[in-house]
């Protein structure tokens, strides 16, 4: 989910470090989210979606951000289509 407060180089961060994509997909999906309000990151199994998920919150908000509310990035798993 897109939010106001993280800044892009941190989602790209967590990003690189939970699912080690490469920099420029990273980079592409921080900008779905950022223009579109959301975007697909990864897609499987609900238990590795659940573990994705926690890896997530478990980097916590940007440090840079933190004092002005910065919240771990926002997950949210969906059943697939």
């Amino acid at each position: 989910h897109n939010d106001d407060i993280n800044t892009c180089e941190f989602v790209v961060g967590v990003l690189q470090k939970v699912f080690s994509y490469t920099l420029e997909k990273c980079v592409q999906l921080m900008f779905e989210a950022h223009h579109s309000g959301r975007a697909v990151v990864w897609s499987g199994s609900l238990e590795l979606a659940e573990l994705k998920a926690d890896q997530i919150h478990s980097c916590g908000p940007d440090p840079e951000t933190k004092d002005r509310g910065a919240q771990p990035l926002r997950v949210s798993l969906e059943p697939l289509a």
